[in-house]
């Protein structure tokens, strides 16, 4: 088995793609070591010292840490990702992905929030997802655009950018009514 890595632009996070799908459908964000019981593989890769955040996507494992350097840190979590995965050990203990947190909008808005939606799954969470992340609609209200950013992006330094001048402008763009956006989580 090869795993590949890719820096992210967030410097504390770092993304390993293990050639296999990770989760088939959804994706799960694990903030602890506390959170990561329902996946034997977080539970693994936080197993690392100085690990603070693991993020599943489809074909990608996204890392954070709060201590140490890359250099030696990556090797004992390419050792554990291996390890998991050769071992045949399920990635989650449960069979749904976590995708909490309920949306809000009112009902008049909902033909405005398909039209937000579609933006978002077709062009910004595929563009998100290489950089190690994902983004997901969380709600609409006043023209405010609420967003969860999960992954790579949770506290990454360019988040605010990537927000403010590519995601705003896009959803500007094809929708007038939409004034802002915000990052919520």
């Amino acid at each position: 088995m090869f795993i590949q890595t890719e820096a992210t632009p967030n410097p504390s996070t770092l993304k390993f793609l293990p050639g296999r799908p990770v989760l088939p459908d959804g994706t799960a964000e694990f903030r602890d070591s506390s959170e990561a019981g329902r996946s034997p593989l977080a539970e693994r890769i936080f197993s690392v010292s100085g690990v603070s955040g693991v993020f599943l996507g489809h074909d990608f494992i996204s890392v954070t840490k709060n201590e140490g350097e890359w250099q030696h840190l990556k090797p004992a979590l390419l050792g554990a990702i291996m390890e998991h995965f050769v071992a045949g050990a399920p990635v989650m203990a449960a069979a749904e992905p976590s995708d909490s947190g309920s949306e809000f909008f009112e009902a008049e808005d909902a033909e405005t929030v398909e039209t937000i939606k579609e933006l978002i799954e077709t062009r910004v969470r595929p563009a998100v997802a290489q950089d190690g992340g994902d983004i997901t609609f969380q709600g609409y209200r006043d023209g405010i655009v609420y967003l969860n950013m999960r992954g790579s992006c949770a506290g990454c330094p360019s988040s605010t950018a990537t927000l403010k001048n590519g995601i705003q402008n896009l959803l500007r763009h094809f929708i007038p009514e939409v004034r802002e956006v915000q990052a919520v989580g």
